[in-house]
């Protein structure tokens, strides 16, 4: 059986990732108590059921901080559990609530949107470390289902190596795990030419190669993961997230990430996203 476990916090994009999966054949469960995770495993299992997919949070009361052994228990009678977690800025998650006008689930009189937001992130903090987390802030609901249909497809029992361009100007990704500025580098958005194009275009790749300092920066960078990317490997990650900012994210991020990119994906499952292109 594929189990694929579902939290976050109020409001990041949960119900759309368990659309994603129901479309793909899983069948889902939105907000089932954790105590029954292992009941409901094995009963849709013993039914027939291969692909299973079931939302977890705080709605679930204090009971979630116990997911992280279940999902242990799970993958010791055999399952393929995978565990995703959405999140977002405070802001943009406050924003969201206040345009579709709903209610946070932890809401109460004596508390604010923002200090219910920060309390969730509280309560879901064990969670979240060992899942696979992606920063839904700034993305669209179609990037987000490309997103999660991806980390679907990957091979659990591999180490899953991703890496992401990002603008410092929108925010570092709150999904990372290393992140890497390359904002002091010659910026193909001064060349007028380059402007429009990015860190995909040959003509902003042939730029930037041309560049000593590209050259090093990206040596460095390279060095460093193919050094300590083995430790992460041996600490039983599922994930590692690697994000390289620069100002806009368009040229630089891009080029950086696409070049790490295919220079890792010999020796480990490697996922590219651009998350201001996106």
């Amino acid at each position: 059986m594929q189990l694929i476990i579902i939290s976050g916090l109020s409001g990041s994009g949960k119900s759309v990732a368990l659309k994603v999966l129901e479309d793909g054949g899983f069948y889902c469960i939105d907000n089932l108590p954790t105590p029954f995770l292992p009941q409901i495993a094995s009963y849709l299992q013993a039914d027939g059921h291969d692909k299973l997919a079931i939302s977890v949070d705080v709605r679930g009361g204090p009971s979630i901080d116990a997911v992280p052994q279940q999902l242990d228990a799970l993958r010791a009678q055999g399952v393929d559990v995978r565990l995703l977690f959405l999140e977002a800025k405070t802001e943009t998650l406050v924003k969201r609530f206040s345009e579709t006008r709903r209610r946070h689930p932890l809401a109460m009189s004596s508390l604010t949107v923002t200090e219910a937001i920060a309390l969730e992130r509280e309560m879901l903090a064990s969670v979240g470390d060992f899942a696979h987390r992606i920063d839904t802030s700034d993305l669209n609901s179609n990037t987000l289902r490309n997103w999660v249909k991806t980390v679907v497809d990957m091979d659990q029992s591999r180490l899953t190596l991703i890496v992401e361009s990002f603008g410092f100007k929108h925010g570092i990704p709150l999904d990372a795990d290393l992140v890497f500025d390359v904002r002091s580098l010659p910026n193909p958005h001064y060349v007028p030419d380059l402007k429009p194009l990015t860190g995909r275009d040959q003509p902003v790749v042939d730029f930037l190669k041309a560049q000593t300092e590209v050259c090093a920066m990206y040596d460095d960078i390279e060095s460093y993961i193919a050094r300590w990317l083995p430790s992460f490997v041996r600490d039983n990650r599922s994930y590692l997230t690697v994000a390289i900012g620069c100002t806009g994210g368009q040229h630089r991020s891009v080029y950086f990430a696409e070049q790490l990119g295919k220079r890792f994906s010999n020796e480990q499952q490697v996922i590219v996203r651009h998350r201001e292109l996106a």
